[in-house]
């Protein structure tokens, strides 16, 4: 009796299955969607033609060089070649550490207005399904909001789900900056909304940058809103390791070293943008005199003092925080370790009241946000400690006067 080989049978079907993933996938996200991913990004292709690009007949200096290698090029140049390179190159001097923050303003703006024109095509390519082509109007209509008014665009990466960062204030003539690190869920869709904006870095940055000015008029200050590194989608497995972390902290670093001017600098770190910073910590310029995190996962270090910085490091969490129920400990790559608000952690623990959960320390009227403006202006004895050990309050009112320079 010859035996039945249900091999072949078994192949067609896997197969079938294959081809059936394949349409529900086209089905779902539209054509171009799966298209966008083949070549380089706009990004890249920028800086590739940037690095075979000539200016007066010399070779363009390596976008990854030092910054202080590329401002000196910068400064260099005449208007006019400066503004030669922001056209030919835009994507690439937006995105340029070390290139003057107005001139990376002029290009992103291009940029922006370039992809808002291919979004506005995908909106009307019939190949896209629905659901394609509303995620072109979506993405169509964020660009158009960055470009409203005078906006000021750090950065921005349309690859993927996108990153970007926005100034507010004059970033060259700053005696502060303060620089905001979000968390989960974050790009270009989600960096500004028009409901619970104080939980958007958007809203964040402006809300404490009024704040800042309110606090101290006569100090110039300017915030970043900085969504300029990959997060994690959703509290998965992302969220629970430090694999986006380790990159973000890589790329705030390359931000902090191409500032300009000498500014003391401040980071307020929310969430999982708080591991960022832990991540970070070890290789701050020492313009940083700041670390300050609210509803922190962790730092990936066991206290303060492992952090290995010369910055005041300091910590808030509101009591109705989800975040407190979250394990604070790392194992096997899993988790963030020690609870920064914990006695043991060494951190400077400030009021959050009126904060109300997990994303409200950057509401208007909080104490949260006044101690984060406080500590932006340098005012360090004006904050409040949300304990009255005296451990947060040591050594603020003489370091104060240090604080402002």
């Amino acid at each position: 009796m010859t035996s039945f080989d249900p091999s072949p049978q078994l192949n067609v079907w896997r197969a079938l299955l294959a081809l059936a993933v394949v349409f529900v996938m086209l089905a779902t996200t539209g054509w171009t969607a799966l298209n966008s991913h083949r070549g380089a990004s706009p990004l890249q292709a920028s800086l590739s033609k940037w690095e075979h690009g000539r200016l007066a007949g010399q070779r363009l200096p390596d976008p990854d060089s030092a910054p202080d290698r590329l401002t000196h090029f910068f400064a260099s140049l005449d208007a006019q070649q400066r503004s030669r390179l922001v056209h030919r190159y835009p994507l690439a001097v937006g995105n340029m550490n070390g290139a003057p923050a107005k001139l990376r303003y002029r290009a992103n703006r291009l940029a922006l207005g370039q992809q808002r024109r291919v979004e506005l095509h995908r909106m009307r390519d019939n190949r896209l399904s629905s659901s394609g082509r509303q995620q072109a109007a979506s993405r169509m209509h964020r660009y158009e909001a960055l470009l409203h008014g005078k906006r000021q665009i750090l950065a921005f990466d349309p690859t993927g789900s996108g990153r970007v960062a926005e100034v507010f204030g004059d970033l060259t003539r700053a005696e502060r900056v303060s620089i905001v690190v979000p968390g989960v869920d974050t790009d270009l869709l989600t960096f500004q909304r028009s409901s619970r904006k104080y939980s958007a870095p958007v809203g964040m940055a402006r809300s404490l940058y009024r704040a800042e000015r309110a606090a101290d008029a006569t100090t110039r200050t300017a915030v970043i809103a900085w969504a300029d590194y990959t997060t994690p989608s959703g509290l998965g497995m992302d969220a629970a390791t430090a694999m986006r972390a380790r990159d973000g902290a890589v790329r705030l670093n390359r931000l902090l070293r191409a500032l300009p001017g000498r500014a003391p600098v401040a980071l307020y770190c929310h969430s999982y943008g708080s591991v960022v910073c832990g991540v970070a910590a070890h290789d701050l310029p020492e313009r940083v005199r700041d670390l300050a995190v609210a509803g922190s996962p962790g730092m990936r270090a066991d206290n303060a003092g492992r952090l290995d910085t010369s910055a005041r490091v300091w910590a808030m969490r509101d009591a109705d925080d989800w975040i407190q129920d979250v394990p604070h400990l790392e194992v096997g790559g899993l988790g963030h370790g020690a609870d920064p608000v914990s006695s043991g952690f060494g951190a400077r623990v400030l009021s959050a009241a009126g904060a109300k959960g997990h994303t409200g320390y950057f509401e208007p009227g909080t104490e949260s946000l006044r101690n984060f403006a406080e500590i932006g202006v340098g005012a360090y004895g004006a904050v409040s400690c949300a304990h009255k050990d005296g451990a947060c309050a040591k050594g603020l009112s003489a370091s104060t006067a240090a604080g402002r320079a």
